[in-house]
């Protein structure tokens, strides 16, 4: 605890500038296209509560900056609160107030507005990996097995040295990283591994034996490992279109990792201790400064990423919510009850705030809080 709290002023800032990036992100891609279709922008808010500084442009938008950096919002026309809920207002506006009102524009408008935060958060974390595969180049070792654990469940299966990695349960395999995100993420699952070994092609099956591991910022994950090494590890500088390619790959890879780590957690295969909230964040952005721009760079990608699935999620307050009752009024041709939309609301609060009051639990065990208030009382 006490680490953590001398370390805290070296967190706050880098903190700070990752979250406030990807957040502007996110909200920016409300405004845009909500600006796009003809929606007037009452308020756009970096960060919650009392106003620390801002301006109001010439179209009427009050763009400020608060001081709870953990989030932000656009208010819109007709918008009752920060979460786009309707106001008493928007029955009884005129034609000229309804033009410019979100509430009152046509259910398509409406879903393309929700969208976007998340869509711009996913289109920022592709350019941002591009560029770095274009400049910094991406972590890449060729999928060959160096070494293979004695005893080990690779060496059982039959996996040997030279081996090259082809495929796993049909997936095709390219990089030796590929290997380690498949492997890690199938944690006692059987898995099917298709390796070249000289000119012939070889079908393996194996089950990755569950390992805890501690990450470097003394979190500890329960993760898959069959025992085999490379020795090579270089970064592969891509050219503008490959590099594009590529950051659309790992994209899409942090995506569908992050979802199934959530599916073995409610399955109850995964341990929930890894969920992470704002102080988790804090403490990773701060060391992740102190291995270079480049690191943090990278960081913000994942962040982002994370937080355009997470928005995505079908909970009513999270723009998924909202997706999904505009996709109901698609197919009904009529709005939503009032009093459903209200009620899921209230559901979706609960359900946010739950998870968050758990992360931030997560978040004072890992870094020994708990401990040391029971401590204090024992």
């Amino acid at each position: 605890m006490f680490h953590f709290l001398a370390q805290a002023p070296h967190f706050i800032i880098p903190f700070i500038i990752v979250i406030s990036i990807v957040v502007f992100v996110h909200e920016f891609g409300h405004y845009w296209v909500a600006r796009q279709c003809g929606v007037k922008i009452e308020v756009f808010s970096l960060g919650f509560g009392h106003e620390i500084f801002g301006w109001t442009d010439k179209r009427g938008t009050r763009w400020k900056v608060s001081w709870l950096p953990l989030g932000g919002y656009v208010k819109m026309y007709g918008d009752g609160s920060a979460a786009s809920a309707p106001d008493s207002t928007v029955h009884t506006m005129n034609d000229e107030q309804k033009r410019v009102a979100f509430y009152h524009q046509h259910v398509d408008k409406r879903m393309a507005v929700v969208v976007a935060g998340p869509a711009f958060n996913y289109l920022f974390a592709i350019v941002v990996l591009a560029l770095l595969f274009m400049f910094q180049g991406q972590p890449y070792s060729p999928a060959n097995i160096n070494e293979v654990a004695a005893g080990g469940v690779a060496a059982r299966a039959g996996l040997q040295a030279g081996d090259k990695v082809l495929a796993i349960d049909g997936a095709t395999v390219d990089r030796f990283e590929d290997i380690k995100r498949i492997v890690a993420l199938n944690a006692g699952t059987p898995i099917t591994v298709e390796v070249l070994r000289g000119d012939t092609h070889v079908q393996l099956k194996l089950t990755p034996e569950v390992v805890t591991t501690t990450d470097r910022f003394g979190g500890e994950h329960k993760v898959g490992r069959i025992g085999i090494t490379s020795d090579k590890l270089e970064y592969k500088k891509w050219s503008p279109p490959m590099a594009m390619k590529q950051a659309v790959v790992e994209t899409w890879e942090l995506s569908t990792g992050t979802l199934r780590a959530i599916g073995q957690m409610i399955m109850g295969t995964r341990g929930t201790e890894e969920l992470g909230g704002p102080l988790r964040i804090a403490e990773m952005s701060g060391q992740i400064a102190q291995d270079g721009v480049v690191s943090l760079i990278w960081f913000m990608a994942v962040i982002s990423v994370n937080l355009g699935l997470i928005n995505l999620f079908p909970v009513p307050l999270l723009d998924g919510g909202h997706l999904v009752f505009y996709l109901a009024e698609r197919l009904r041709g009529k709005p939503i009850n009032d009093t459903i939309q209200e009620m899921g609301a209230r559901v979706g609060v609960a359900l946010v705030l739950s998870l968050m009051v758990f992360a931030t639990w997560n978040d004072l065990v890992h870094l020994k809080v708990i401990s040391y208030l029971r401590g204090l009382f024992s």
